[in-house]
């Protein structure tokens, strides 16, 4: 395998891979913290960075049927949450092409 470049982050907090500790988002990027992921709670953001997304996959959650990908860390390959591809109902269309990050698969790194 070749050599995995990262992107790092500035900022006052950021949200890191729990297992690697590759910058994923920017605190500013959370959108809400009112999800619920596989294993607990989970954060709904508009940008992260060093993640690849799976196979496209058709998924009921609490809200519905969506298509989403599962977001794996570009360092370890931790399966850090999914991304949002396609909402089917109206109401949730707002979560496209956004990301899922579980909080227990993340660290938060707070400067000064």
């Amino acid at each position: 395998m070749g050599r995995v470049y990262q992107k790092y982050l500035s900022g006052s907090t950021i949200y890191s891979c729990a297992t690697c500790n590759a910058h994923l988002a920017l605190h500013e990027d959370i959108m809400s913290k009112q999800f619920q992921g596989r294993h607990g709670r989970a954060y709904l953001f508009a940008n992260v960075v060093n993640v690849t997304a799976g196979p496209k996959e058709n998924r009921m959650l609490i809200t519905g049927l969506h298509a989403v990908a599962d977001l794996h860390c570009t360092v370890c390959n931790t399966v850090l949450g999914w991304k949002y591809l396609e909402a089917f109902e109206q109401s949730q269309k707002y979560k496209e092409n956004k990301f899922v990050l579980e909080k227990n698969m993340m660290t938060k790194l707070e400067s000064g």
